[in-house]
């Protein structure tokens, strides 16, 4: 078979595996044998070829692996960030209730000062207050007085509770 300009197609699709640049026939004439320099190019060409392939393929793992890692960086920081937003939020609620905790002392310490002002001449002892009058009175006299300022008269029997009188006595 021929076209139209004289050529085979035969030979076409032989010229087309021995091009070894762009628009130059390696074929010296109309041999269809390659000369020694010819193919030390093609081989050249193959082996360009090759390498370059092997590099893509290289840069194509390095890609890969480099996304790989820089995902799981991503998640690892994305988790830190998590634990670090949760923890936040707990030292806050934690510092609210210590906030809280404060106000309610200051309340109750404040309570307890101006009760102890009421108190002048209470003496303290085992979380227990006792008011020590100077007055001689009879018992009948003695309970009235009590009562009246929401109080009890005792007898006080304990050796360590009559020397204590001393020890933990309260004056603003």
């Amino acid at each position: 078979m021929y076209r139209e300009d004289g050529k085979s197609i035969d030979s076409i699709y032989e010229n087309d595996v021995i091009r070894g640049k762009i628009g130059k026939d390696l074929t010296q004439g109309k041999s269809s044998e390659l000369t020694e320099s010819d193919s030390v190019r093609i081989r050249n060409y193959r082996s360009a070829v090759v390498c370059l392939v092997l590099l893509c393929v290289l840069l194509l793992t390095a890609v890969i692996v480099l996304c790989v890692t820089l995902t799981q960086e991503r998640q690892q920081f994305i988790s830190k960030i998590e634990n670090l937003t949760n923890e936040r939020e707990q030292l806050i609620l934690k510092n609210t209730n210590l906030t809280n905790e404060r106000e309610q002392l200051i309340l109750k310490n404040t309570n307890l000062t101006s009760y102890l002002q009421i108190c002048v001449g209470w003496t303290c002892y085992q979380s227990s207050f006792y008011f020590m009058s100077t007055e001689k009175k009879n018992w009948t006299e003695s309970r009235k007085y009590c009562t009246e300022r929401g109080a009890d008269l005792i007898i006080i029997n304990n050796r360590e509770e009559k020397v204590s009188k001393s020890m933990c006595v309260y004056r603003v």
